[in-house]
């Protein structure tokens, strides 16, 4: 029998979950969530056979942590565990189990399978592929969130550990159940958040603070510090050469291709070495060890504080504000201009190569031994996914946030219009690298969650759709989603969220269109930049990402962007492009990035297209509507130099 133990916190109301199996429910949970957690599990088998007390793991309370240390019922959910023996589904709470695994049957079937595993900003998952990009087995695990002020949003670097290898032990167990030998996954492939920053202990390798998520806006007033710095005193680009003012900001970009801002990791870094004794004092006794999330989770794969593998992937080093671009280095400039030791830095590697291999402590032994040979930002892997490899393909993921991006081939393109110029993917080690111009949006789906948990308006994420079916125009609401500033091609951390045209007329499906359209109205604004940088006319847009499961969602972007959008049937291509990288890596199917044709059989299943309807005049009136919108919302908050 398989369960799987799902409990949620709202408020102090009671909370009702169930234990889930193959067969359907098997027991309840129930409690109230303040001041404690009482657990009373009833299994259907054991109904009046024996008193529960019988049963020590039943019956059970367990104090409910504050927010800061967060919601965990791991000790009672184990003890469960034991006693059923069971595998978790999607909703479960994460455990780390150590079990070996013995499942050695000789009828298991042996085949070549890449896995990759997804590491998001609400959720973990981990898809096994074939060589056509057929999905095998996956499991997904969301992981908890933190927002302990306004604007500040962080996670716990070590659930995002334990969710991941529960994902694995979970997806490889579906393929067993499948028949497969897990000897059958040849190679895995990382993909992740950008720019959320970690800090750890070089001797423990225990993380020294939560971790700083992307969306994160505390650092306005860092910002400002360092706008002034550059502006005052500027940057030493050579030994005896400082450059400031308009040129200190033009030479930050010459060598990142970013601007300054609350986005990126140096910034984060920066804060939590000002504000967070422990990494100030880790700092200084060269204790400190800094990465993006792949760093993380790959650092603990392959063996934690035991190996020291401590390395970061050339996409994910190019959002810290702290990568050379074109030398694919560090540069010593900015690490004096930050005020950052060296030392603290991970080695910069490839996005396809061999890093190590999957220690056989670690996600239930299921993995010991396979090697790790891909590591990419979840960005970057979409555009891979997607097999936009060459000059002038642009895909757009629609997840927590919205990117885009437009590659650019061997040429890093200086965008004049607000976007960022980013590396796309490197091939292998002594390979060149791609890049790409990106346009991001820092509010996507999580303005859809913000719905869903926030204003109660509906009940799942897809729900938002069905409410906004329910009326033909927004009613004239406009939502600036700027709930931590605006990003590409606006730039302004000071932004506010705005819902702005409301009348006794607006109801909540008004509310819910409107998210959807300032999605769209987004979109359009990067890629009306992207023309002005490009010179050329979009006539299509490839999208993936959960919100475009969405029908209404996508009619909304085609209308309000005038262009042809472009879903594929299989939407995983964030996890799907840290699997290609992997398997090119070894070698595994012919795959070959730079070689686009080793991969025609991936991927080949059909698409949606979703053409734009809206007469052209009510188009320029809506977006006319969104920009004086956008403008009302500019420069809400003001911060100051700390």
């Amino acid at each position: 029998m398989s369960l799987s133990l799902s409990l949620r916190i709202v408020g102090s109301r009671m909370v009702l979950r169930r234990l889930f199996s193959s067969g359907g429910p098997r027991a309840f949970v129930s409690g109230a969530s303040q001041p404690q957690m009482s657990f009373s599990v009833l299994p259907r088998h054991l109904a009046g056979k024996r008193p529960l007390s019988k049963y020590p793991f039943f019956n059970t309370c367990h104090a409910i942590p504050s927010q800061e240390s967060g919601f965990s019922t791991m000790s009672t959910f184990r003890r469960i565990s034991r006693f059923f023996n069971f595998s978790s589904s999607t909703t479960s709470t994460p455990s780390s189990p150590k079990h070996s695994i013995t499942n050695t049957s000789e009828d298991q079937k042996h085949g070549e399978f890449v896995g990759s595993l997804d590491c998001g900003t609400t959720s973990v998952r981990f898809i096994i592929f074939d060589k056509y990009a057929n999905i095998v087995a996956q499991n997904q695990l969301e992981f908890p969130q933190y927002y302990p002020n306004p604007g500040w949003h962080e996670h716990d670097a070590e659930e995002i550990q334990q969710h991941a290898e529960l994902c694995i032990q979970n997806a490889m167990r579906e393929l067993e159940k499948a028949g497969w030998a897990k000897e059958s996954v040849k190679v895995i492939g990382i993909t992740n958040q950008r720019e959320t920053t970690v800090a750890w202990s070089r001797k423990t390798g225990k993380p020294l603070c939560k971790a700083i998520v992307w969306t994160d806006s505390r650092t306005k007033n860092t910002v400002i510090h360092f706008e002034k710095k550059l502006e005052e005193i500027g940057v030493e680009v050579k030994p005896g050469v400082w450059k400031k003012g308009k040129d200190g900001v033009e030479a930050l970009r010459k060598i990142t291709g970013l601007p300054l801002s609350t986005y990126f990791s140096a910034i984060k870094l920066r804060w939590m070495l000002d504000h967070i004794p422990d990494v100030a004092a880790a700092h200084e006794s060269d204790d400190l060890l800094f990465g993006t999330v792949e760093s993380w989770v790959l650092y603990n794969l392959v063996g934690g504080a035991s190996t020291n593998l401590h390395v970061c992937e050339v996409t994910n080093a190019s959002r810290t504000l702290l990568l050379n671009t074109t030398t694919l280095q560090f540069e010593p400039c900015l690490l004096s201009f930050f005020g950052f030791r060296s030392s603290i830095l991970p080695k910069i590697v490839s996005s396809s190569e061999v890093y190590g291999k999957v220690s056989p402590g670690v996600a239930g032994g299921y993995l010991a031994g396979v090697p790790v040979g891909g590591l990419v930002g979840d960005q970057q892997a979409a555009l891979v996914g997607n097999k936009c490899l060459k000059k002038g393909e642009a895909k757009c993921t629609y997840g927590t946030g919205a990117f885009l991006l437009f590659c650019t081939g061997g040429e890093i393109v200086k965008s004049e219009h607000g976007l960022l110029s980013t590396i796309a993917y490197q091939a292998g080690p002594h390979a060149k690298p791609v890049y790409a111009l990106e346009g991001s949006i820092s509010v996507a789906g999580s303005a859809v969650k913000w719905l869903r948990d926030t204003m109660g308006f509906i009940e799942d994420a897809a729900g938002v759709n069905t409410l906004a079916a329910k009326e033909t125009d927004t009613g004239g609401v406009y939502f600036v989603t700027a709930f931590s500033g605006l990003l590409a091609p606006y730039w302004d951390p000071g932004a506010g969220g705005l819902i702005i045209g409301v009348s006794q007329y607006t109801n909540p499906s008004h509310i819910a269109r409107a998210t959807l359209e300032a999605n769209a109205f987004q979109t359009r604004a990067i890629i009306e930049s992207m023309k002005l940088d490009s010179g050329n006319d979009l006539q299509y847009l490839k999208v993936d990402g959960g919100m475009t499961n969405g029908d209404l969602a996508m009619t909304v972007l085609a209308d309000i962007g005038g262009f042809t959008v472009v879903r594929p049937e299989m939407r995983e291509s964030t996890a799907l492009g840290s699997a290609l990288l992997a398997g090119a890596a070894i070698k595994l199917f012919g795959w070959d990035i730079e070689k686009p044709e080793t991969l025609k059989e991936v991927n080949t299943k059909g698409t949606t297209e979703f053409k734009p309807s809206m007469e052209d005049t009510i188009r320029a009136r809506k977006w006319e509507g969104w920009q004086r919108a956008v403008e009302r919302s500019k420069g809400w908050e003001e911060g100051v130099d700390e």
